[in-house]
Formats: C-alpha cells, sequence, structure tokens
C-alpha cells in the first residue's frame, strides 16, 4: 500500500452511488452517510435502480469523486468498469459499506472501516491509498484473493436476479469432465509463477490461492497438493491451465476455461481509507 496522497481538487465533490440492495437492506445506514457526506461536500447523489444505471452515473461523474454505498458487489462493479474504461488510474473511489456481513468480508480485509458514520467520514477526510490489482486475461479484476477450486458461496440470498441466472447457468454449461480430476477433491493443474512451474498436470492439486500483496506489484501464490506438499512463490504472473476448471475470484465465481493468467498491475486503484492515527 503506497504512502498517503495530497487532496485533490475533486475532494469536496462527490458522486454518491447508492446501491439499490443497500437501500433495501438497511435504508437507515444509508441515509445517515448520505447526511454525513452531503454535510461536508458538495454531494450529488444517485439513487441507481439497477447496475445499467450505476454504470451511467459513474461514466459521468466528470470531476466528481466517487462514494460508493454498499456492499463487495458494488465496490467490484465499480472498479471494473473504471477498468474497462481505463480511467481507473486517475481515480479514487469511497466506499460505505452496507449490506449483509458475508458480503462485506472483501471491504473489512481492504480496511475500510465497519459502521456508516465511520466510513463516511473517512470518505471525506480519509487518506488516498494506490493498490495493487490482479488482472486477467480476459480483463477480469480481483481486488483481493483469488481461490482455485471455486469454494461455495456463504450463506445469503444472492445479490441480483441476474446472480442466480449466472450461478445457474455456470452448472449448467460445460461441465468439467469427471475423468479430468485427481483423487477426490482435487484437481489436476498446471502451475507457473512468472515462467517457473510450481506444479503440473501429473501432481493433483488440492488448493491454490493467489493474493496481491497490497503494493510492491507482487502476488503472494500458495499450491496444496493432494500429496500435502505446499509450495509458495511471489510473482507478478501466474498462469494456471489444465481441464476446464472454475475459480473464485474475491466474490465472483468465473469459469470453466482450460487457461488462465493473472498479473499484477502495480498502484493499480486508488482506494480512500482511515489515516494512520485514526
Amino acid at each position: 500500500m503506497s504512502a498517503a496522497e495530497p487532496p485533490g481538487d475533486g475532494d469536496h465533490q462527490l458522486l454518491v452511488l447508492i446501491d439499490p440492495l443497500a437501500r433495501r437492506y438497511d435504508g437507515e445506514s444509508v441515509r445517515i452517510a448520505k447526511d454525513v457526506l452531503s454535510a461536508g461536500a458538495h454531494a450529488k447523489i444517485c439513487f441507481a435502480d439497477g447496475p445499467d444505471e450505476f454504470a451511467r452515473a459513474l461514466s459521468r461523474r466528470g470531476s466528481r469523486r466517487p462514494v460508493v454505498v454498499g456492499d463487495d458487489h458494488a465496490l467490484l462493479r465499480a472498479v471494473s468498469q473504471l477498468h474497462r474504461e481505463r480511467e481507473l488510474a486517475d481515480s479514487v473511489l469511497s466506499l460505505v459499506p452496507v449490506g449483509a456481513a458475508h458480503t462485506l468480508e472483501l471491504s473489512y480485509a481492504l480496511g475500510v472501516p465497519r459502521g456508516a458514520v465511520a466510513a463516511a467520514r473517512t470518505a471525506l477526510d480519509g487518506a488516498r491509498r494506490r493498490l495493487d490489482l490482479l488482472v486477467d486475461d480476459s480483463d477480469g479484476v480481483v481486488l483481493g484473493e483469488l481461490r482455485i477450486p471455486a469454494a461455495s458461496s456463504s450463506p445469503g440470498p444472492p445479490h441480483t436476479v441476474w446472480d442466480t441466472c449466472r450461478t445457474l447457468v455456470a452448472s449448467l454449461v460445460r461441465p468439467a469432465p469427471p475423468s479430468s480430476a485427481g483423487p477426490s477433491g482435487s484437481h489436476r493443474l498446471r502451475v507457473e509463477a512468472d515462467g517457473v512451474l510450481l506444479n503440473d498436470l501429473d501432481q493433483p492439486v488440492e488448493g491454490l490461492s493467489v493474493a496481491a500483496q497490497g503494493d510492491g506489484g507482487l502476488a503472494d501464490v500458495v499450491v496444496r497438493t493432494a500429496s500435502g506438499e505446499t509450495h509458495t512463490a511471489e510473482a507478478k504472473a501466474v498462469t494456471v491451465s489444465g481441464p476446464d476448471f472454475r475459480y473464485r475470484a474475491d466474490i465472483q465465481v468465473a469459469g470453466p476455461v482450460r487457461t488462465r493468467t493473472w498479473t499484477v498491475h502495480a498502484d493499480a486503484w486508488g482506494l480512500v481509507l482511515p489515516t494512520a492515527d485514526e
């Protein structure tokens, strides 16, 4: 995590993007966040009715700094859009976490304060930090951790109807052939870290995790084999290949794919976090 950046000219011009699920889940926290932000800055409030309106408002933000009121899904949606638009490097985001506990694990791990008041005050007065980002070869992003196999979702309702449909379709399309797996609960995967082979197809993998270190441009790679061995490495790029596999990137399950490469982009995105003395 890089040092705090000085405030910019747009710090007191905010675009407050309120995710619709946040309003339904905890309208009182949304109201509190809106009041605190409006009292401390010139805030344009957007009550997005869905992902499309959320995306349009973010694209039309102008010089206003985005503050997302919602959960991990909303934060990831904002980062993904700015990355696709190639505007992530020049942007900085804030988050006021509102949602069920299992939908906020990523946000809290990144250092976002718990509670609407504390998070809104941090959005106004916190320090801007530059964080590393994992980007795959299909232009998908990972803010926190990548895991194979894709762990089952935490208990709770799906974020949207679209998430429900997407999960159903993913479970029906191109299922992994039973013969491709190794021992029960393992996968035959080739794993390379910066071109160095960590595991080959003849050694079944029980679990793989990849996580950017936060800053410095490197990711921690951990491979656990079915035989009980653990291989670790630090790398700028990780390539996984083998029979069809699914993976969990932050809160989303993707695949099946047969090969995927993730590359660390150093200091790729900005997030406002509490200052060191908070």
